[in-house]
Parts: structure tokens; sequence; C-alpha cells
């Protein structure tokens, strides 16, 4: 029978549940379970797709095309497990099957309330990635904080299931912050006292808790938090702040958390294997070379917003043993082609990464043919790609004029345009080509040798593709078009053999890298840098 875990926050947002649902899933993965995490975010958005990146961070998308929180990558990479549609539920998705039902009379009559029948629908979802895993744990985040408005039906809901399933097979995982107070030197603990407080009065008490904080928990302090909310010493789990987030599993495991939840749901407590994840935190804290790379984007301002690129990058180095320090270049700011080349002079290597919109398009344009004409390795990602054929077809193929009818209606050379099967698309919500599809690369191509193989699957997200009228005419002033889907109607990866390290893809390679198995075109990057060093 599957065990639950589910992974409540207190006091203050963003502190970290993802990683510490994350972290515990390696826990478990470490002793040879079956694990998988559902995030349950409580705003109406049927999914983050249609929201600003300055609001939400990137949104992630999974094999089966589901448009999801930024959380489900940290579940992919600390787990190394593809998860998909089932693993990220919103109010808006449910009250939307719920309004579904009731229109068409599946709860003959009765009068639709949030009990029981939106917090069936959200048990529902518990119990359907249940059935299509078949894990031995089942970890779920609720999204926001206790007391939010909006996560009520999620409380309400899982104080059902917790007693419906019986004692022994679901736990509460409550995380709080511990405040320091520099002036008289004291972690306090009333704020997390309240917060559990707050998670009782809806009928949940939390078995465990994590305590975010700056400072070590001093003995005193961790026996009161134990005391005043009712769980065990051992249970009342430290969470510092930590060099990087690859740490918190090692951390975690150290005051024997795996332990005490395995002890606590009735499982055995097999000895977990971490020798390869504690080689990896080794090379994270002791790198041995040190390269920049700048990531020229319009979302700057939140690094959210690209957070699997980041993440990617990183991934590459510690493979080499190298720490990449990342560059914030904000593409509005390179419209200047003067002002472009002064912020590209520092660094090591680029990526444009994927976007909506003409916002910074003309900088962007300026990177990649800086990029270009000084042989500066460069990886293109989505919109990234695009804008790399956009200024080639320009500025070396002689099409003047060329852009994507995504920024201009009438361009005198569209060279990208929008994919037939969207013309017709009139909403924006999950209607974009979404999720896995395969790719054929060319042999002997960079790309071809950095995957090892010519039949890749890649997870995509957009509306525009590379307009096949103008292929030929760019292959023929030196585009290498070295990757297409297999019935040869989308380009899907573009490269400059003869420059160090020129390549653009039109999907997200980010999606699917992990900090033990980084993804080839973020490697091929990385060792074009070293190589040149």
């Amino acid at each position: 029978m599957t065990k639950y875990i589910f992974v409540t926050g207190g006091v203050v947002s963003s502190l970290g549940k993802g990683i510490i649902a994350a972290s515990l899933g390696r826990l478990f993965r470490s002793r040879d379970y079956s694990v998988i995490i559902q995030k349950f975010d409580p705003y109406i958005n049927v999914d983050p797709g249609t929201m600003s990146p300055f609001q939400h961070g990137e949104v992630f998308v999974t094999d089966d095309g589901a448009e999801t929180d930024l959380d489900l990558g940290h579940y992919e990479r600390f787990t190394d497990t593809s998860f998909g549609q089932v693993n990220n539920v919103t109010s808006g998705r449910i009250y939307q099957e719920v309004i579904n039902k009731e229109r068409r009379g599946d709860y003959l009559g009765a009068t639709v309330q949030v009990i029981p029948h939106v917090t069936n629908e959200i048990k529902s979802k518990i119990v359907a990635a249940t059935k299509q895993f078949k894990p031995d744990f089942q970890i779920i985040e609720i999204g926001g904080t206790i007391g939010d408005i909006e996560s009520l039906p999620f409380i309400e809901a899982i104080r059902q299931f917790k007693s419906e399933i019986g004692i022994g097979n679901a736990i509460s995982v409550h995380c709080t912050l511990l405040p320091y107070l520099p002036t008289s030197g004291e972690l306090k603990t009333k704020p997390s006292q309240h917060s559990v407080n707050v998670l009782r009065s809806y009928g949940i008490q939390p078995e465990i808790l994590v305590c975010r904080t700056s400072k070590p928990i001093p003995k005193t302090e961790r026996e009161k938090l134990a005391l005043f909310c009712s769980v065990p010493k051992d249970a009342v789990i430290e969470c510092r702040d930590m060099k990087t987030i690859y740490e918190v599993p090692l951390a975690l495991e150290a005051q024997g958390m795996g332990s005490v939840v395995l002890k606590m749901l009735g499982m055995e407590d097999r000895k977990p294997d971490l020798e390869s994840w504690e080689n990896l935190v080794n090379k994270i804290k002791n790198p041995k070379k040190s390269l920049k790379v700048g990531i020229a984007g319009k979302y700057t301002k939140l690094s959210d917003a690209y957070i699997s690129v980041v993440e990617s990058l990183k991934h590459a180095g510690y493979a080499d043993s190298a720490s990449v320090e990342i560059k914030w270049i904000n593409s509005e700011e390179c419209v200047d082609y003067a002002s472009c080349k002064k912020l590209l002079s520092d660094i090591d290597a680029v990526v444009v990464p994927g976007g909506f919109g003409v916002r910074g398009i003309e900088g962007k344009l300026n990177v990649i043919r800086y990029a270009r004409e000084n042989n500066l390795p460069f990886l293109g990602l989505c919109l990234g790609m695009q804008c790399a054929v956009i200024e080639y077809a320009r500025n070396v193929a002689g099409l003047k004029g060329a852009n994507s009818k995504e920024f201009d209606e009438n361009p005198a050379y569209p060279v990208i345009d929008l994919m037939i099967e969207q013309k017709n698309v009139k909403g924006y919500g999950g209607t974009m080509r979404l999720g896995a599809y395969e790719c054929h690369l060319k042999k002997g191509s960079k790309a071809e040798k950095a995957y090892g193989k010519e039949i890749v699957s890649e997870r995509h997200r957009h509306r525009y593709e590379v307009n096949n009228e103008y292929i030929d005419q760019l292959s023929k002033e030196g585009l290498v078009f070295s990757g297409m889907s297999p019935d040869g109607m989308l380009a899907e990866v573009v490269e400059l053999p003869k420059l160090d390290w020129f390549v653009a893809c039109q999907f997200h390679p980010e999606f699917k890298s992990r900090p033990d198995k980084p993804h080839p075109l973020f490697k091929g990057l990385i060792d074009a840098v070293l190589l040149r060093k």
C-alpha cells in the first residue's frame, strides 16, 4: 500500500517546501523505494501556462505536455523521475472539473458545495496519481502558507484523506521559519508554534516539523518546539541555509529524517545509498575550475523565470568539476550594439533562452550576432533558436527585413511563421505544441556527437517554427539544420559547425537535465568553453 506524506508551510511563503519534498524523495530513492511527488497549487489559474514569468517564474513542461509549477523541475531533478499531468493540480483545474460535472448533471441535482464535492475532487487527484504510478511513497506539497483562504479546501481534503486511509499510512510534515533576533541573539519559536496551532485548528496535527533557520537550533529551543507543537524531539528537523540545494538531502539524512518518516509509516529502514549524491555535493563545494556564462533574456529581474536553464548550466559544470557563474544580461540593454559588446566582453559563453513577445528581441539578435562573429560559445533555446535563424537570415543570407510573424505580421522575409496546427487556435492556455516529440539528428553534426545517438526525444513549448520555404536558402548560406522532426516538417536544431559551439534548438533541453546527468547540449556548451580555456 502506498504511504503518503503531506508537506505544508507556515509563517512565511517561499520557505523551500518544494526542496524539502524533493529531498525527502531522494532519501526514499536512495533506499530503493519508488516515489512520486505532487504539487497542489491554490491559485485559480488552471495551470501556470498563461501566467507572467515575473509573477510565477518558469513554466515547467512534462513529457505528456503539462504546463506545471517550477517545483516539478526540482522533483524530477532530485528523484531522477519523469512526472506528468497528474503531478500538478491547481484550484482552477479542480473548480473547472467540478463545474463541468455539475453542468453534465453528474451530481444528480445535489447542491454543489466545497464539502464534499470540491474536497472529493481533490482527493480523486491523489488517488489518480497513486493508480498511475503505484509508488511506495507519494509526497504531496500544498502551495502557499497555512492560513491562506485559497488553500483551505486542500487542507480539508488532506484531513479527510488521512482519516480515511487510517493511522500509520499518512503523515504531515510542516515547514516553518525560526526568525533570529540579532539584538537578543535568540532564535524565536513562537511563530512556528502559532503556525502549528493554525494547522491544528483545521484538524491536522503535524508529525514532523522542519525548521528553516540561519543559525543552529539550541537544544532548549528544540525541546520547546517538540513540547508545544506535540511532535517527538527527533522529529524537529533543522534546515539551515546551505551553499547548494543539492546539500539538503544529506543534511536531512544526517539528522535521521528518513528513518523517522519510515518508522512513523511502519516501513523498513533500508540502508541508504547516497555515495553518488555525496560525490556530487563534494564536486559542487570544491570546484577545480570556474567560468562565467551569460543568460541574455527579457525576464532577468526574476531568476526563477530561467531556473531550469541555470540548473542545467550548473549540472554541466559539475560534471567537469567546474563552478558556473551566471551573468544576467537584460536583452533590452543590448539593443545598442556597442552596449551589447560591452556586456558580453567578460563572459565565456552565452545562452539565449525562450520567451514570448517582441520586447527585447532586437537585443537578443545583437547578442547572437556578437556570439557568431566572435566565436563565443552559444546555445539557443526555443525562441533563442528562432532568433538565431532571423539573425543569420538578415546578416549572412542577405534577407534584410527577415523576421518572425510573432513580432511583425508582414515581414519582408517571414523566416519564422506560425505552425500550421496553431493557425486556427483562439485561446492561449494549453494550446501550444507541448510535450515530448522525437527529433532526428544529422549524423556527424555537433548535436549528434553531443547526444551520442541520432534519435532523441525532447520537450517542446512553442507556437512558431522555422518557415520551411527558407530552409534551402539558409542551408546554402552555411546554416546547418542538424535536427528535424521525423516527418522532416519541423526544424528542431540548427548549428554552425565551423565555430567552437554554436547550436540552437526549438525544444527545451533544460527540462531533462539532472544534477548527476547533465543534458548533452549544455554539456557540449561547457565542454567547448573548457576546451578553449
